[in-house]
């Protein structure tokens, strides 16, 4: 009888070790590749040689190159964040309480800025600035020079505003209307309930859209390699790369101490919007409210449209048609007149240069592989969160948060660090190769799926998988009739993220390209570099488009799907 019980408990305890196996080599994978890294990075910034020292930070913060790109990247981040809250704050409230027509097509445009590839928003308002763009016949007084602190700010603020408005429009429109009206009955002018009222409340979606334009403002590399880089303006993220592409004995060491600076000022930020966040008082909000609050006359309403139009189309729309049009000239720099008009520029990209379309083949396979990844095991991996609480999954979520969390330039170098050689004696020979970039790729964007198919599970009633597990429904057969096509739309919404944002990344790939690796970031960045602008315009113009093709015809299916499952 002893035996018996002794059997069925080891039994029963290797039914329990095999359960827990997955979970345990997932533990395992998620250091690997998550956080080893990072630790491998800030284990550099104190090695000198093959021994610890502060030597390299010492080296590095007794230059006055590093306290001058210091205080350019903080001077530059914080005014373009702060051109970045004004713009959204004030877009989305005018969206969320004011009775302007058109609102549906207003926020495509909104988007716009944000859907396009920083570095493509950059040509574009450089080609728009030039003397063959609509501006050039101005005198140059007129004209603003991006190739400046001034004009790596506006662009950069024109770029992430769309991620203010982004947080900041709902939590606008869940605002109970009777708190506002409550405050104007006691005397409370309009401003002053908006000052004491409307804004402490929306506190939480202006924070979070704050943090994360600036977190988007100090990662960028794009905007500031494009206009920072030939008037000889240094960030961090520029300074980061110089020191990794110039090698010599101790590049790796200072890029390390350089990046921990930069997450430094990341890290400093986020602590900063939790201070904001536990000192505001925040009530609980209801349901959104989208009719509109604040009613204008019919002449008011139309200025304010026009002025929004204006706003939109020359902070979108126009500066990417100039880009077009530069596109379409025979040289940098001529008018747009019909002697002068040539497709020579789409021939020579698409036909005579095989760096190009060798780049648009290594993007486009490593953002499908990307996103077929991401999209399994992202979406196993929210499955496990949303059924399991506690503090060991918080940590896990927060492991796969933290590449994505870092700069671009931070995370490139982690990578390299890690896998030129991961483990004494072990070269896997991954560096130099597109096997990196997929790594690398993989690691900066899991997070992207994973909130998506997560927020997709969370919308789920756990009943009906308990009813079809009291059925006797295996996992398998629950996933395939009941999970799968309820989270699908979200699912396919986070790959579909993953795949764009793989397909056109820059700031990553311009560390860890290799020749034969090109991708399509790294192309435009080195044509601009070259001086041949309208090769990169026109390899922009065409990304753009495919971009913009891609967005509708995804719209489109998903309005059928609706449609159909309306009908269902």
């Amino acid at each position: 009888m002893q035996l018996t019980m002794k059997s069925r408990q080891l039994e029963e305890g290797r039914h329990t070790a095999l359960r827990k196996l997955p979970i345990f080599i997932g533990i395992l994978i998620l250091i690997f590749f998550f956080l080893l890294p990072i630790v491998r990075l800030i284990c550099m910034s104190f090695t000198s040689g093959e021994s610890i020292s502060m030597s390299a930070y010492s080296e590095v913060l007794k230059e006055s190159v590093t306290w001058k790109t210091l205080w350019n990247t903080i001077y530059i981040v914080l005014g373009s964040t702060l051109l970045s809250m004004i713009l959204g704050i004030t877009m989305a409230a005018i969206m969320a309480y004011m009775d302007v027509r058109g609102k549906a097509v207003m926020q495509l445009f909104v988007y716009l800025p944000f859907i396009i590839p920083s570095y493509i928003t950059t040509l574009a308002w450089v080609q728009f600035f030039s003397n063959s763009g609509p501006l050039g016949a101005l005198p140059d007084w007129l004209v603003p020079n991006l190739y400046s602190v001034g004009g790596i700010i506006f662009v950069l603020g024109i770029s992430h505003y769309p991620l203010v408005y982004l947080m900041t429009v709902q939590v606008f429109r869940r605002i109970p209307r009777d708190a506002e009206l409550a405050a104007m009955v006691s005397g409370a002018s309009r401003f002053t309930s908006w000052r004491k009222v409307i804004l402490p409340m929306a506190l939480p979606g202006i924070c979070s859209g704050g943090l994360l334009a600036f977190l988007s403002n100090l990662d960028n590399f794009g905007v500031p390699a494009f206009l920072g880089i030939p008037a000889n303006i240094r960030v961090l993220s520029t300074y980061i790369y110089e020191q990794v592409i110039g090698y010599g004995p101790s590049a790796f060491s200072r890029a390390a101490v350089l990046s921990v600076l930069l997450g430094i000022i990341a890290v400093a930020a986020t602590l900063i919007q939790v201070w904001l966040l536990r000192k505001s008082k925040v009530t609980e909000t209801t349901v959104p409210d989208n009719k509109p609050r604040i009613q204008l006359r019919s002449s008011q309403r139309r200025i304010l449209q026009a002025v929004l139009w204006i706003f939109l189309l020359g902070t979108s729309l126009v500066p990417l048609l100039a880009m077009g049009t530069v596109s379409l000239v025979q040289a940098y720099g001529i008018d747009l007149t019909w002697e002068n008009f040539s497709l020579g520029n789409y021939r020579y990209i698409l036909f005579e240069d095989e760096k190009v379309i060798r780049s648009l083949s290594n993007s486009l396979i490593l953002g499908l592989i990307t996103a077929i990844v991401c999209l399994v095991f992202g979406t196993i991996f929210a499955y496990y969160r949303s059924h399991k609480q506690g503090r060991f999954p918080k940590i896990m979520e927060a492991i796969i948060t933290m590449p994505y969390a870092l700069p671009g330039t931070v995370l490139a170098l982690c990578i390299i660090l890690m896998w030129m050689q991961p483990f004494p004696g072990w070269y896997p020979g991954v560096y130099g190769t597109p096997a990196i970039l997929l790594i690398a790729y993989i690691t900066r964007f899991f997070v992207l799926q994973f909130r998506g198919s997560y927020t997709a599970f969370t919308q789920l009633d756990v009943r009906m998988e308990e009813a079809a597990r009291t059925n006797g429904a295996n996992l398998f057969t629950r996933w395939r009739q009941i999970l799968l096509p309820l989270i699908m739309p979200g699912v396919l919404s986070g790959a579909l993220l993953v795949f764009l944002t793989s397909l056109t990344e820059l700031t990553v790939s311009s560390m860890l390209w290799s020749s034969g690796a090109e991708t399509v970031g790294v192309i435009i960045f080195s044509f601009e570099q070259a001086g041949y602008s309208t090769y990169s315009t026109a390899f922009s113009t065409l990304i753009v488009l495919a971009i913009l093709l891609g967005g509708t015809a995804y719209l489109f299916v998903q309005r059928k799907g609706r449609q159909r499952r309306r009908r269902a």
